[in-house]
């Protein structure tokens, strides 16, 4: 989809990052609108089509996480990229599970949210998904070895590696072998991409 045929909706508490993101994608040829609250976001929500969500995951009326759920919960959700200032692995997943297509991390190059949005959009076009061909994500699961599913398990309960390595009794450097391995298996291209992968497939937490 072409990037003028969607609005792309900003949810930010603070102003000067709501103006600095919209500048940034109204010269990437985006059309944006800004919200300064999730509520604010919510109450107009019902009304948007073809759209995407750029949220904070931070804010003072209510996270990231808990508006991708209140837009499940009124049947307005839309694909929602999740921008954070903390490395918070359990709450990328959570993200994840709420229907996040890509969790952020402040700071980021222009082109990680130029890119994340644009996967964002592929889902406002009626085709196939790939995440969509569950039987595909079970055959990619079932050549994982016995240990990189232990470390799939842990990613997706939202495990650091340390603690998954503490978990498994073995080194974090080994953990991120694995996690490495079963990148390449399942053809992920992102952490949440694998971790949508796992849920579509009902892989979760041992």
């Amino acid at each position: 989809m072409e990037t003028g045929d969607y609005i792309v909706h900003i949810v930010d508490d603070e102003e000067p990052v709501r103006k600095s993101l919209a500048f940034l994608l109204t010269m990437s040829g985006f059309a944006v609108k800004m919200h300064d609250s999730a509520t604010d976001f919510l109450a107009a929500a019902s009304g948007i089509r073809n759209g995407v969500l750029v949220t904070d995951l931070r804010m003072p009326d209510m996270t990231g996480v808990e508006l991708l759920r209140n837009l499940v919960k009124a049947n307005a959700s839309l694909p929602a990229v999740v921008i954070t200032g903390h490395a918070d692995v359990p709450m990328a997943v959570e993200a994840m599970k709420a229907g996040a297509t890509d969790f952020i991390e402040k700071p980021f190059e222009d082109v990680v949210l130029i890119e994340a949005i644009e996967r964002a959009a592929e889902q406002l076009v009626d085709k196939p998904s790939e995440l969509d061909d569950v039987a595909s994500i079970e055959t990619r699961l079932g050549r994982l070895s016995d240990r990189e599913r232990q470390v799939l398990s842990g990613v997706v309960a939202g495990l650091p590696n340390k603690s998954i390595a503490y978990d498994l009794n073995i080194s974090p450097r080994t953990v991120e072998v694995h996690r490495a391995s079963v990148m390449a298996k399942m053809q992920a291209k992102s952490l949440p991409q694998l971790v949508r992968m796992a849920l579509a497939a009902g892989f979760g937490p041992a």
